[in-house]
Parts: C-alpha cells; sequence; structure tokens
C-alpha cells in the first residue's frame, strides 16, 4: 500500500523533492504533510483524497472535505438532485464532482455539458452527500426567483384590477413558497420560524439552537396571500385580523411528519406569524439524554419514581421544558398505570397516553379538565402549564391525594417557584407538602466535536467569571467555538441544557410554610447541595460539552 506521500507525489500535488524528509514513520510524516497544507504547498483537498487513498478507502469523507462555494453554484439545484451529484472544487480548470457512483457516465455528462468544464468524478458515503446536498442546496435562490415571480404577478393585478382582494393572488406560487419556507426550516434543523411584516417586506426568521438566524426577505405584496396560506393550512379563521389565534398544522418532510404550531399575532404592520417546529422523534429520547449530571440525575430520578407528589420544571419559553416533561413520561409510563395529559396545545402526540387538547370557547379549561379527569382514575397527571389560582388549586390537591403531577412554571430559577405558588393564594403549607422537587432549565448552544479548539483563560477571567483555581483545583482544558462546514462556521451544533434540580426537603418546607424569600430558599438549597444553572453550566463547560461565552449568555 502506498504511503501517504507517495500517492501526493503521484497524483502531482507534491514535488518530489520532498520525499526526502519524510521518515517513513507514518505520524510523523502525517504531521509534516499537515505542515505543508498549512504553507500552501499542498491543498486542504489533496490531502483529504490522498489520506482516504493511503487508507485504502475507495469513499472521501465530504464532511471534512473543504467544498468550493464556487463549484456549488457551478450545477443547477435540480441537475444536483436528479442525478445525487455536487461539485465541491476545482482541479486546475477540472470541476471536482461528488458522487456516490463514479461510474454514472450521464450523470458526468450532463455536469460536463452544464458546467462547460472537464469533470473528475470524487467518491463520497451516500449519507455525506445527502447531508451535504441539503447543506448547500438551499431553497434561498429558489424562495428569491418565486418572491420575485409574485411580486410581478401581485403589481399587474393591482394595475389591471385594483378592488381585488388578497386571495386573488395565483395560489401555486404561494404554496410553493410556503412549502419551502418551512421545509427549509426542518433542513436547518430550526425550532421557530418568524415571519415578521414591516413597512416595506416581510422579514423572515429562523431560531437555529436558540439563536435567530435573519433569511432573505420578502416582497410586502404577497404578505396577505403568504398568511393567509398558513392559516388555511392551520384551519385558523381567515378572516379574523384583529386578535391573535393559534392553529396547528402537520407536515411531511423527509418521510417522517413533522408537527408545527402556529401563533398569530396582531401588529401595526400586518399579522405576525411564529411557528413552532415539534419533532415527534424527540419524545423517543431517554433521560440519560437529558444531560444531566449524575448528583441531579440521581435528585430527579428520586423524585419521578414516588408514587405521588409535585414535580415543577421552571423556565422561560422555548428553554426544553415540554421535551423534559415528556421524556419523563416516558420513563414513568407503563402498562399497569394510567397517564392523561392536559395540555394547551397538545404538542407532541403519544402512543399509550390519554392526551386532553384545552380548548377555552367549547368551556375546556385548565381547571375543568384537570377536574374531570382525576374522576378517571388516573395515576400520573401531566398539566401543560399551571397559570391562575384554580389550576394550581386543583394540582396541588392531585399531588396530594396519591397522583404524580408533573407541570411547568415561568420562573427564573428553581426556588422562586414556591414563592410564584405562594403569590398565586395557595396556602404555603400545601405547596411544602405537595411539591417534591422543582427542576429550573435553559438550552446552551453545544461545542461542534468536529471543530472545537481549545480556549485559553488567564486566571484574573477566571476568577472574574466565578472559578477560582487552585493548588486542588487546577485550571481545566475549556474549549471554545471554531467553526467548520458541519456547523455552518458557527463553532456550535445542537444544543444542551442546564439544570438547577432543588428538592424539597423539611428545611425547605419549613421556609415555604413561614414564607421565606426565594434568596433564602436558595441558600439553603445550596447549602444542601444545590447545583445553581451557572455552577452546572461551569461543570458542563468543563467537561468540553460547551463554552464559557454561552453560558453566560444564557444565565445570570
Amino acid at each position: 500500500m502506498a504511503t501517504l506521500s507517495e500517492i501526493l507525489i503521484l497524483n502531482g500535488a507534491l514535488p518530489i523533492e520532498h520525499l526526502d524528509s519524510m521518515t517513513g514513520d507514518e505520524e510523523i510524516d502525517d504531521r509534516s504533510i499537515r505542515s505543508l497544507v498549512d504553507q500552501g504547498v499542498v491543498s486542504e483537498a489533496q490531502y483529504i483524497t490522498a489520506r482516504a487513498a493511503s487508507n485504502n478507502s475507495k469513499t472521501v469523507p465530504l464532511t471534512d472535505y473543504p467544498v468550493d462555494g464556487t463549484a456549488v453554484s457551478m450545477l443547477p439545484a435540480a441537475l444536483c438532485r436528479r442525478h445525487g451529484v455536487l461539485g465541491v472544487g476545482f482541479e486546475g480548470e477540472t470541476l471536482v464532482l461528488a458522487m456516490v457512483n463514479p461510474t454514472n457516465v450521464l450523470a458526468i455528462d450532463d455536469a460536463r455539458t452544464a458546467s462547460g468544464r472537464p469533470v473528475k468524478p470524487l467518491q463520497v458515503e451516500e449519507r455525506d452527500l445527502a447531508a451535504a446536498l441539503d447543506r448547500y442546496l438551499r431553497a434561498d435562490d429558489e424562495l428569491n426567483d418565486l418572491t420575485s415571480s409574485l411580486e410581478e404577478e401581485a403589481s399587474a393585478q393591482a394595475q389591471q384590477q385594483v378592488d381585488l382582494t388578497d386571495g386573488s393572488l395565483d395560489d401555486v406560487p404561494i404554496v410553493r413558497f410556503v412549502n419551502l419556507l418551512v421545509s427549509q426550516a426542518i433542513q436547518d434543523h430550526a425550532s421557530d420560524i418568524h415571519i415578521e411584516p414591516g413597512e416595506h417586506e416581510v422579514r423572515v426568521r429562523y431560531r437555529i439552537d436558540g439563536v435567530l438566524h435573519e433569511m432573505a426577505p420578502a416582497p410586502k405584496n404577497i404578505q396577505n396571500g403568504v398568511i393567509s396560506r398558513l392559516k388555511i393550512m392551520s384551519d385558523i379563521d381567515i378572516a379574523e385580523r384583529r386578535k391573535p389565534q393559534d392553529g396547528r398544522m402537520s407536515v411531511r418532510h423527509g418521510g417522517r411528519q413533522i408537527d408545527l404550531r402556529v401563533a398569530t399575532l396582531p401588529t401595526v404592520w400586518g399579522e405576525k406569524v411564529v411557528m413552532r417546529i415539534l419533532d415527534n422523534t424527540n419524545t423517543s429520547m431517554s433521560l440519560k439524554d437529558l444531560n444531566l449530571l449524575e448528583q441531579n440525575f440521581e435528585a430527579y430520578q428520586r423524585s419521578y419514581s414516588k408514587p405521588y407528589g409535585m414535580i415543577l420544571v421552571t423556565g422561560p419559553t422555548g428553554s426544553g421544558k415540554s421535551t423534559t416533561l415528556y421524556t419523563t413520561l416516558n420513563a414513568v409510563a407503563r402498562p399497569e398505570i394510567n397517564v392523561i395529559t392536559v395540555e394547551d396545545p397538545v404538542e407532541y402526540r403519544m402512543a399509550g397516553i390519554n392526551q386532553v387538547q384545552v380548548n377555552p370557547k367549547a368551556g375546556l379549561t385548565f381547571a375543568s379538565a384537570l377536574r374531570s379527569i382525576l374522576r378517571s382514575d388516573p395515576d400520573v397527571v401531566l398539566l401543560g402549564e399551571i397559570r391562575d389560582h384554580e389550576t394550581a388549586q386543583i394540582a396541588i390537591e392531585a399531588s396530594l391525594t396519591g397522583h404524580l403531577v408533573l407541570s411547568t412554571l415561568h420562573t427564573n430559577d428553581a426556588p422562586s417557584a414556591i414563592t410564584r405558588l405562594t403569590e398565586m393564594d395557595i396556602e404555603p403549607f400545601l405547596v411544602g407538602s405537595a411539591l417534591d422537587s422543582v427542576v429550573a432549565q435553559r438550552l446552551a448552544r453545544r461545542l461542534c466535536d468536529r471543530c472545537k479548539a481549545p480556549a485559553q483563560y488567564t486566571p484574573a477571567q477566571l476568577v472574574a467569571l466565578g472559578f477560582v483555581p487552585s493548588e486542588d483545583t487546577p485550571v481545566p482544558e475549556f474549549f471554545g467555538p471554531a467553526g467548520c462546514a458541519v456547523c455552518s462556521n458557527t463553532g456550535y451544533r445542537g444544543r444542551i441544557a442546564l439544570h438547577e434540580v432543588m428538592t424539597v426537603t423539611e428545611e425547605i418546607e419549613r421556609l415555604a410554610v413561614s414564607r421565606a424569600s426565594s434568596a433564602e430558599i436558595s441558600r439553603v438549597a445550596q447549602q444542601q447541595g444545590m447545583l445553581t444553572l451557572r455552577q452546572d453550566g461551569w461543570e458542563k463547560v468543563k467537561l468540553g460539552m460547551t463554552s464559557i461565552d454561552e453560558i453566560l449568555r444564557v444565565v445570570a
């Protein structure tokens, strides 16, 4: 088998005089060639291709390959998807074409004709190519073409018939525009889609890993057509534009069903639409996937393993509370127990669980539904959210009468949940008796495993951040974002949860009865071993899961 340097020389990528500097030791030679890559003597693409050949592999890892955006744009997206090919780089005037089957002569001929260049096939794995097609052949260009054509059509119609209603827009391009908008968001692993009318255009933003990213804007004169289409798909009243409305839709993408929760909000420039993407695959997660530290996991497991009591998950909107509750339901649900949920709306549909959708127009509120299901012999009750005194009172009583009650509350940290319930006029002694544990939660971006790099901090910076290095606790190795093709050059890919798990002990129960402040409850809980959100974040920074800057962004 040829060595890495020999393959580079045979391919004309490495001058033969460099062969004398090679030692014959594979690891040392690899480092030498890496330095030549850094100096620009050998290109990154040539190095990766030669490395695959030296390992006797037929395929090149496309995830590491430095894809050239100019090469991608040489071929139409439709041709790439039809043949399963992607232009990824150049060798002189030759276009390097990534493909699963390099013997596909028809695909090579079509690529040669479309690009006007000679083509060199590069064999890659099918899953790598599919991911690259989704990443590089985005729907942005097609969306831009659609918005342009829709703008021209809308202008022409406005000149011909000024009094036409918004529904006069050609339906097919609007449908295609909306479908592409949703499809691209799912491909980008977005959690939310924001469609925001402005004075002169419609702003479109995707929330990816907790951060909003602005997409190409749409023209103002297709605003009403797009919003009407979304309302029809979500079964929302299209004639009502003066008050907020909620709905739900389901789409098929990549062979799986994706649910979207849709909310409209009247603004001065029109109705804003926010769509929360609910991927049902999340419900198959195990509690281990929640990234709870061992100490927190044991405390939480003790709580949900009990047959009765109340567990609250707190945090702002979009902090993963529902995912935590559904994952907990997966852990406790068994054929021999009766699990009933009351939600507004039902975010994830789960087999074997009785889920009730709140319907205030029909008189089915959280309180009335909860009162009814307690007559249905439940063992475990999941309450979507505690919003008012009546709901809180019934939930507390249910947990005191032999039911395990899971619910959410909007507070900044775990100790504040006790004071929040007393503010709802729940008797403090009932809160202390019923509440078993509270989990406060935030979501932080996870460092990309492929490109994260060591980050250096001075002792002064670490002390300012709350970490005091000493002889007993030396400074651990910290990592920061670098950026690569896999994470779209952000340095982050996916998210992890930060947790603050407070078990309600006898001391905390006494503080609740005496109406102690949340600060006092927090101090006692920390003395008993509770990790705050920031402390949990530091532990995950030490484990290399996320960065210090990310913890400071999400936790006060």
